[in-house]
């Protein structure tokens, strides 16, 4: 049975003749007392509690604060390296750039080396097919000339060219 302090001010014994009944006051002081030591121990272990409670809450916002300043950190160093990731992108880039341009600046050096390569080579085929054709047109004058000397001394036997050697000699010299 709990008592509150309504009922202890309220509380009325019985009277006897010599005033108060003993066991019934004993008996209400005995009930108050250990209600009073319940109370006791309960505000005791309520205040043991709330210091627990206000240390945990203590740690707590300790926590709360150094997670807040790791996150501050993390985004920091997050930023810094977004930012250094986009300067070394930009070197590669540029460094990439570079490369290309030379690469390119090679190719069109290349282009024009191979290009007057060939141009020389044109001249030489020429000068070669022009000098081949001087050298056959004089071997086949040679030819003809040696070819008549030969008719005027075999004409006496009746065999003669046909001709077809000199056509066949032209067209190879109008190949060329």
């Amino acid at each position: 049975m709990k008592i509150t302090p309504l009922e202890i001010k309220r509380q009325q014994f019985k009277k006897v003749m010599r005033g108060f009944d003993p066991v019934e006051v004993e008996t209400f002081l005995d009930m108050l007392s250990n209600e009073l030591e319940e109370h006791v121990r309960t505000t005791k272990d309520l205040r043991d509690r709330i210091l627990e409670l206000e240390t945990q809450l203590a740690d707590y916002k300790q926590m709360e604060k150094t997670l807040q300043q790791t996150l501050m950190q993390a985004q920091e160093a997050s930023g810094k390296s977004i930012e250094n990731s986009r300067k070394e992108a930009d070197l590669i880039i540029r460094d990439a750039e570079l490369k290309a341009q030379q690469i390119i600046d090679k190719a069109r050096m290349d282009f024009s080396k191979i290009k007057e390569e060939i141009s020389t080579l044109k001249a030489r085929k020429e000068s070669v097919l022009s000098r081949l054709k001087i050298l056959l047109s004089s071997e086949l004058d040679l030819i003809r000339a040696l070819g008549v000397d030969d008719e005027d001394r075999t004409s006496g036997d009746g065999s003669k060219g046909s001709g077809k050697d000199k056509l066949e000699l032209d067209s190879i010299l109008k190949n060329l």
